[in-house]
């Protein structure tokens, strides 16, 4: 598409006129535009305009000073705009259409709230929320950035010139004022920014509110439940159903077994307990399993393997992204008819059509019907779908080492290797077939070797724990396992369920079976060492863990190998907490008991929660990388979120 016309805006514009300045609503979507053909000097002359369609293009931007001062609808739905801070000249703004733009993330909607304060729909949805959520925000930095401005003033010298004090202060109020989540950091270092030069310019005067309009919230659903006893409905007040944060009666039981072993870092609060996947937003559906969450990659490049205070969760047809500081349900994707059993994040860079490099984090998300579900969760849509498998998918993981290679595992007994390719400028992707792993039972639990994961992975399976040869230079496209590993002697040694699997460092393996109570803490290298033609041989075990004797089964275990920490579930709603950091450093003698758990979270205490509680199990438990916040799913459609003191 060439640059605008006149009689281009006379065809496609509402009602029909040969003067632009009669033209009410105008049509452009679908013309492949780019930012450089809106000339503010053709659309200037829209002088009554007041609906805009630019959906469909390929827009990066909206160039400033297009002069149309008195639009109110404006949809730009399916473009690849990367900031919001435009729309200020539309002052009159009241709807707003910003759905399929992959780079603008929450930050940019609490900028529009901020920038557009007549704002009435965005999406299609009442925008009051995050109007009353940038509000809280502004007030609070407000208040902050002015408590800096007194603090800094003061320790200011009467030689020190006024101009260059005050620079200062802008660059130390950016620096230093935090408030919010991480997940927030864009939004809230802007206002700092912008509060900290109103204070200069106005000498330190106050920072007037006034223009910032007050509107009420919608309730949200972010209840506090417990799970049901002799399936009596909960009766939790409105209030409790709108608040997010933990009741203040909620304790947690930290069960030291021995006194020597407990770290202080390790003791954790319970922080948030959210029932965000209810059928209907059902605040008494304590019936939908959840399965599985995952820790979004760190937002910052050149940080890979760490991770944020953001987790994805699935069960029932939802995925939700949470804030975990918060409780704030950033995201919530459904697909009707499924039932998602697992999540897996990868960090992809995506070049866009101006040749603009920009980092993008992809959720995938599989299940029931055996498709994988690529997520563009911060711009809320799905960018493709692989069909996978015929059969349920029970589990994925990323490549730790090749962000593009995806394995799923079925209850076809199959495990398949995908490469998603880069996406093209449409974020679309062209999946392709790389491997098809042969498993004797449904596999459970994927994980790559830590030392050499493009060689091997791991899986624990409905009879055992195995290992496949994954690389990519052999010619075999179908392949069977190389060999078993076995934890015991006995008759019962193989074919027994390993339900959890993680590596706690480069080289020592955690993994987990029904029935036994134990967790085993083994060396890979020492087990590979000594494998020479076997196809199925004992691990070497280091360690033993005491768990719960249980058999009941498909708790997951995973481990934080930054922190030498393991965590699992259990069928009574506890968490297991391990600190193994010391003992892998120089492994001791391997004692005739296990050993005892450094810690053991308790669920809340009966009438905390204004019920009495009963027990539900804990069937997945997950840390990000600085062990600052721990998600755990139960059985009964709780996300419980934990937080280091």
């Amino acid at each position: 598409m060439g640059p605008l016309t006149p009689r281009l805006l006379m065809q496609r514009g509402r009602p029909k006129s040969d003067r632009l300045g009669k033209i009410r609503s105008l049509d452009l979507s679908g013309l492949k535009l780019l930012s450089e053909h809106l000339e503010p000097g053709l659309l200037g002359r829209l002088t009554q305009l007041q609906e805009l369609d630019l959906s469909n293009n390929q827009l990066e931007t909206l160039p400033a000073n297009l002069g149309l001062s008195h639009l109110r609808v404006l949809r730009c739905a399916n473009n690849q705009l990367g900031d919001v801070t435009s729309l200020c000249q539309f002052p009159e703004l009241e709807e707003l259409s910003l759905e399929g733009n992959p780079f603008l993330t929450v930050n940019d909607n609490l900028k529009v709230s901020f920038l557009l304060p007549k704002l009435r729909k965005v999406n299609g949805k009442d925008a009051t929320l995050g109007s009353s959520q940038m509000e809280s925000l502004n007030q609070e930095l407000t208040n902050r950035v002015t408590a800096h401005w007194e603090k800094f003033m003061a320790a200011v010298g009467p030689e020190e010139e006024a101009e260059k004090a005050q620079a200062e202060f802008v660059k130390s109020a950016v620096r230093d004022v935090r408030y919010g989540p991480e997940s927030l950091s864009e939004f809230t270092q802007w206002r700092v920014q912008m509060i900290s030069e109103e204070l200069v310019a106005s000498g330190g005067a106050q920072v007037q509110e006034g223009d910032v309009p007050k509107k009420i919230p919608e309730a949200t659903h972010k209840p506090r439940v417990s799970k049901r006893q002799n399936n009596v409905p909960l009766n939790l007040s409105s209030t409790k159903r709108q608040c997010a944060s933990p009741s203040p009666t909620a304790e947690l039981e930290n069960q030291p077994v021995d006194p020597d072993i407990i770290q202080p870092g390790l003791h954790m609060e319970p922080l948030h307990f959210l029932q965000c996947h209810s059928r209907n937003n059902s605040p008494k559906d304590l019936e939908t399993q959840l399965w599985a969450c995952a820790f979004e990659p760190a937002l910052e490049e050149g940080h890979s393997g760490t991770t944020s205070q953001t987790v994805a969760t699935c069960g029932g047809e939802a995925v939700c992204v949470i804030d975990c500081q918060t409780g704030i349900v950033l995201h919530k994707y459904k697909a009707p008819g499924e039932e998602f059993f697992s999540v897996a994040w990868t960090a992809l860079i995506v070049v866009t059509q101006a040749g603009h490099k920009k980092r993008w984090n992809v959720l995938a998300a599989a299940g029931l019907r055996g498709l994988v579900r690529l997520l563009h969760v911060r711009a809320g849509f799905c960018c493709g779908i692989i069909r996978a498998h015929k059969k349920a998918i029970a589990t994925l993981c990323f490549s730790p080492t090749r962000e593009t290679h995806l394995f799923t595992a079925s209850y076809d007994k199959r495990i398949i290797l995908w490469d998603l390719g880069k996406p093209n400028h449409a974020y679309e992707f062209h999946a392709s077939q790389l491997l098809i792993l042969d498993s004797m039972s449904v596999p459970l639990r994927l994980c790559p070797v830590a030392s050499c994961p493009d060689a091997y992975l791991m899986a624990g399976c409905e009879s055992g724990c195995f290992c496949w040869d994954v690389r990519l230079d052999r010619p075999q496209k179908r392949r069977v396992c190389e060999v078993e590993f076995i934890f015991s002697a006995g008759p019962e040694a193989s074919g027994r369920r390993v339900d959890g699997l993680a590596f706690v460092n480069n080289d020592v393996v955690a993994s987990k079976g029904s029935g036994l109570g134990i967790i085993y803490l083994w060396s890979w290298s020492q087990t590979w060492a000594n494998r020479g033609s076997q196809s199925s041989m004992p691990v070497v075990v280091l360690a033993r863990l005491q768990w719960s004797s249980t058999k009941l089964a498909y708790f997951s275990l995973s481990a934080c190998p930054d922190k030498g920490l393991i965590v699992c579930g259990d069928e009574e709603g506890n968490v297991w907490l391990y600190d193994v950091g010391s003992m892998l450093k120089q492994p001791p003698p391997l004692p005739d008991a296990p050993q005892a758990p450094t810690q053991i979270l308790k669920w809340p205490q009966p009438l905390a929660l204004g019920q009495p509680l009963t027990k539900t199990m804990v069937n997945t438990v997950v840390a990000n990388a600085a062990f600052t916040y721990l998600t755990a799913l139960t059985d009964s459609n709780i996300v419980a979120i934990w937080r280091r003191r």
